[in-house]
């Protein structure tokens, strides 16, 4: 063991004694793991951001819809199937972390304020107190007033700017009931989200209770129940084991996995009596992100790989040379006493100390490139604003994402210093004396 750490210092001090030829080498690692580091914690955070904005929007991990064969305009669950489906959470043993009841209107919405219009496409009736924990990681552009009721309306940013409404302000809100007639209601709004992606732009909030009662829905009727899990990773097992459970107490629609086939499960809305459940879980309703997140898969993956090509390729061409430089050195040390296995512990220890600090290093730099990024307007890109955070490109740190870098960086300078370093530490004493290129 005293001989081991005695070789690991004697590499350090050689790393150090030839410090300006691995200096190159430094650069290159410092700057491609800091690309890797940047691009992937950049695509992680990006998905993250996407995740909380539709969980937030659909109102959980597996969403409950339920389909009424007469009640055709609306979503509609009620107290039966709402019995049935915390039944079933409760029988199958999901253990949802939170359950969410929504009451949702769509698309002919309408918001009034000083004689102006603005249709919106989602009017959401929401459980004030049940659903804190979503508002407080909104962005409001005002602070939400902290006396939510009945009366209060959520709006987006630049849906008040048309209304040219601002907090305290009374509005007007139609919708459409089941039989066709319009009704109205007076709102105080209570909060300015700053929101203007494709899931929040033209959406507001309200009671679920009062948007019931617009609608001529029982007062403890929803269109959707929405079941929230630490882990959202097991949301499609929970979903399997809640529609088996389901299945034994209401009508049920399959299990789909894209919004194609979503699509086509309800393209018959006659063809089922009464109510029937869907279970949907999210990846179903963001199947048509999926081909943007699946080129930036592709493109991440691509300079990831030119990164890894850029390391071993540097690795390989200066350790070669470092080594035909130090010959002769190797030979004096195996002349003194020195075997070619201590050779190369003290090789591969410059080596590994060399990579350590260019993790280090290039840790920080992918830090100094999240910052520049986050100043980088993406007002250009159409519903962009889904994958950032407060309207910045940020990145997510992930102990496993930071792991798996400096363990496949590591693995790629290894594998392009440890041919060379065998070869020479095997090489006779007269070839190293000489300097015989390797």
């Amino acid at each position: 063991m005293e001989r081991i750490v005695i070789l690991c210092k004697l590499g350090f001090k050689y790393l150090y004694r030839y410090k300006r030829r691995y200096a190159f080498l430094l650069a290159a690692l410092v700057f491609c793991f800091g690309i890797v580091t940047f691009i992937t914690s950049t695509k992680d955070r990006m998905y993250d951001n996407l995740y909380y904005t539709a969980q937030s929007h659909y109102a959980g991990d597996v969403v409950a819809v339920g389909y009424n064969r007469i009640i055709n305009i609306t979503h509609h669950l009620g107290k039966e199937e709402i019995e049935s489906l915390n039944s079933a959470a409760e029988s199958s043993g999901i253990n949802p972390s939170h359950i969410l009841k929504r009451t949702l209107f769509m698309n002919t919405g309408v918001v009034y304020h000083n004689g102006i219009s603005v249709i919106q496409k989602y009017i959401i009736g929401c459980d004030w107190k049940n659903e804190e924990y979503l508002f407080s990681m909104m962005d409001f552009y005002s602070a939400v007033n902290i006396t939510l009721d009945n009366d209060s309306i959520i709006v987006s940013d630049p849906v008040a700017k048309q209304l040219n409404a601002k907090i305290g302000d009374i509005v007007t809100l139609e919708v459409s009931n089941n039989w066709g007639q319009k009704n109205t209601g007076q709102f105080i709004v209570s909060g300015i989200v700053k929101d203007s992606s494709i899931f929040g732009y033209y959406k507001v909030y309200v009671s679920r209770l009062t948007l019931n009662r617009l609608l001529f829905f029982d007062d403890g009727d929803c269109s959707v129940m929405g079941f929230f899990f630490k882990d959202s990773s097991g949301a499609e097992e929970n979903r399997t084991r809640l529609h088996r459970y389901l299945a034994q107490k209401v009508q049920v629609g399959p299990l789909v996995h894209d919004r194609d086939g979503m699509n086509r499960e309800l393209a018959e809305p006659w063809a089922w009596k009464d109510t029937k459940i869907f279970l949907f879980t999210l990846p179903v309703y963001l199947s048509e992100v999926a081909n943007l997140l699946n080129a930036l898969d592709l493109l991440t993956y691509l300079l990831y790989g030119m990164m890894l090509i850029i390391i071993f390729a540097s690795a390989a061409v200066t350790y070669r040379l470092i080594m035909h430089e130090r010959t002769r050195e190797m030979g004096v040390m195996r002349a003194i006493g020195f075997f070619g296995g201590d050779l190369r512990m003290v090789l591969w220890t410059e080596v590994f100390i060399l990579g350590i600090i260019s993790v280090f290093a290039g840790f920080l730099l992918s830090i100094i490139f999240s910052i520049a990024a986050s100043f980088i307007s993406f007002d250009w890109f159409p519903s962009f604003e889904i994958f950032l955070s407060g309207g910045k490109l940020t990145a997510l740190y992930l102990p496993k994402t930071i792991i798996n870098n400096i363990i496949l960086t590591l693995l790629i300078l290894a594998a392009a210093i440890i041919l060379p370093s065998v070869r020479a530490s095997n090489k006779n004493l007269p070839s190293l004396l000489s300097g015989e290129p390797l």
